[in-house]
């Protein structure tokens, strides 16, 4: 039995937008999983950053102890204020690489990239369909 011109009309409408919804709850499942993947590598760099940061802090203030005791006798005020300076010069220089990490942009990358690859293949089809035959 042979469709009319409107009901071939509706199943063409009605085949895109089941294909245009496939699409899309394709592209939100990937959000979702690159969403879930960043939230556990976060945690996991937030933990492995704050034992770090722990052991970091008792090294430092074990080493700034000794050089205070090395030089107690002679330059203790030296040895003080010197150690003080570094601490602080590293702590810059940590904050600055720390802030240029921050910036680079990663978080769902792969989505953005998907959705600009579908939107590519809809203009290239747009422009092929658009050209006279």
């Amino acid at each position: 039995m042979a469709l009319g011109p409107t009901q071939r009309v509706f199943s063409a409408a009605k085949r895109l937008l089941s294909s245009l919804i496939a699409n899309g709850e394709t592209r939100l499942r990937l959000a979702v999983v690159e969403l879930e993947e960043e939230r556990s590598r976060l945690l996991v760099l937030l933990l492995l950053a704050g034992a770090s940061l722990l052991l970091l802090l008792l090294g430092v203030a074990t080493l700034v102890a000794l050089v205070v005791v090395l030089f107690w006798d002679t330059y203790r005020l030296a040895a003080i204020g010197g150690s003080a300076l570094v601490l602080i010069m590293a702590s810059f220089t940590l904050a600055v690489i720390a802030l240029r990490q921050a910036k680079q942009h990663t978080l769902l990358k792969e989505t953005l990239n998907q959705l600009a690859a579908d939107r590519a293949l809809l203009e290239a089809k747009n422009e092929s369909d658009q050209r006279p035959r």
